[in-house]
């Protein structure tokens, strides 16, 4: 049997284009997003998720490192695919999310990563989920994924 996924790394940034601050634990408000986080009162953009073994792929896809860190999602799991499509449910903790949509690397992973990173990211970037229930999200936390086809 496969091991669940597990939390690897939570990173907030207070305001848009600030650099990422790393924490150990989050506050997820159900419909409000995370407790500060740039995104934090918005309407369904509440949190990112993506996983260490998509990274990995991107990063030997690009042919140089694709950091957790700088690709500016909240959450990284330690291994496992980040369903995308939209309705699917994560369960981190207590913490039902719900995907939106696909996080599709942006331009600024040029500045951020590197030269390649955007095109390395391409259906790699994770998930933008909205917040359905509320709790505190730790590194460490066991990761629900939905079973994949």
């Amino acid at each position: 049997m496969t091991e669940l996924p597990r939390v690897a790394a939570l990173h907030v940034a207070a305001v848009r284009h600030a650099p990422m601050t790393a924490v150990t634990h989050v506050e997820a408000e159900a419909g409000r997003g995370l407790v500060g986080d740039r995104y934090h009162g918005t309407r369904s953009r509440h949190v990112s998720v993506q996983s260490l073994s998509e990274l990995d792929a991107a990063s030997e896809a690009r042919g140089a490192p694709v950091p957790a860190e700088l690709t500016r999602r909240n959450v990284t799991l330690d291994h496992g695919a980040v369903p995308m499509t939209p309705g699917a449910r994560i369960v981190i903790g207590e913490v039902v999310l719900e995907v939106v949509r696909k996080a599709a690397p942006c331009r600024v992973m040029e500045t951020a990563v590197g030269p390649g990173a955007r095109a390395a990211m391409h259906e790699r970037g994770g998930a933008v989920c909205r917040i359905l229930t509320s709790g505190t999200i730790s590194v460490g936390d066991v990761v629900e994924l939905p079973t994949l086809p």
